[in-house]
């Protein structure tokens, strides 16, 4: 009994001293102090100091649209342009919606060197609606409408009747929709194959070595779609069908698996 009590005791205190310092970890510097502390570097004119915070946040975990839209801000500031637009689009995948973000994203791409189309593909041209949202908002349609899908079908084999009938086609409809939108939007953020030039000037290569022909050049902040990549190279193509290859690390992904971790391509 007095074994059990002691063994109770340790497990109260290891608790307690787990939680206690969890709220000063939190109290110190938890995410919504880190960035508040980046928001008043970037308003008092330190964009450095501010984007260091916002890529603290980020490699902790917390790269959610704001703290994207906000490092790209810094950025811009920094007149780091393909940087600023790696942050902007990957702020779009969480808040396309975004009055401000739209703005500043087609600002950034106004001051790009390279006039290339954005390229939507078949699904962007097939289901248009869905740049408006984002991956969670789509799941959440989707969800609600499987429920009140089998609400209603489990109620007409009770109650038949003809508007019950156009009611269970109509939300059929809506159900294989949001459906089709939600795993179109999973499928294109998961093989998203789009990158950022990061470089000021990137010469492209007719194969993966320094000494191949020279066949284009690119600029900072151009949209490029990647192949493949091998050996610190990447095989990239425009929407025109030109394509060769740049060094791997003259590009950054937009894929959001790919923000944590990117302090070589951040600067940091």
């Amino acid at each position: 009994m007095r074994a059990l009590w002691y063994l109770g005791a340790a497990v109260f205190v290891a608790a307690l001293t787990i939680f206690s310092g969890s709220i000063i970890q939190a109290g110190a510097g938890g995410p919504e102090e880190v960035f508040f502390k980046a928001n008043q570097a970037q308003k008092e004119g330190h964009f450095e100091k501010a984007a260091e915070g916002y890529r603290n946040l980020i490699d902790s975990g917390y790269a959610g649209g704001h703290v994207l839209y906000n490092l790209g801000n810094a950025y811009i500031r920094l007149n780091r342009l393909g940087m600023a637009i790696l942050q902007y689009e990957r702020a779009r995948q969480c808040i396309p919606r975004d009055a401000d973000l739209q703005f500043n994203l087609a600002y950034a791409r106004n001051l790009t060197l390279d006039a290339i189309p954005a390229s939507a593909g078949f699904i962007g041209h097939t289901l248009f609606w869905m740049d408006s949202f984002n991956l969670k908002e789509l799941f959440r349609a989707f969800a609600a409408l499987n429920l009140l899908f089998w609400t209603v079908l489990l109620i007409r084999l009770f109650y038949r009747s003809e508007w019950l009938f156009y009611l269970f086609v109509m939300v059929l409809a809506c159900w294989f929709i949001s459906g089709l939108s939600f795993g179109a939007k999973w499928y294109q953020g998961k093989y998203d194959d789009r990158a950022v030039i990061l470089n000021k000037e990137v010469t492209v290569l007719a194969g993966p070595h320094p000494g191949d022909t020279v066949l284009f050049k690119l600029h900072e902040g151009a949209l490029v779609q990647e192949e493949r990549a091998e050996d610190g190279w990447m095989l990239i193509h425009l929407p025109d069908r030109k394509r060769g290859w740049i060094q791997s690390e003259d590009a950054a992904r937009i894929r959001t698996s790919g923000v944590k971790g990117e302090r070589q391509a951040a600067g940091g």
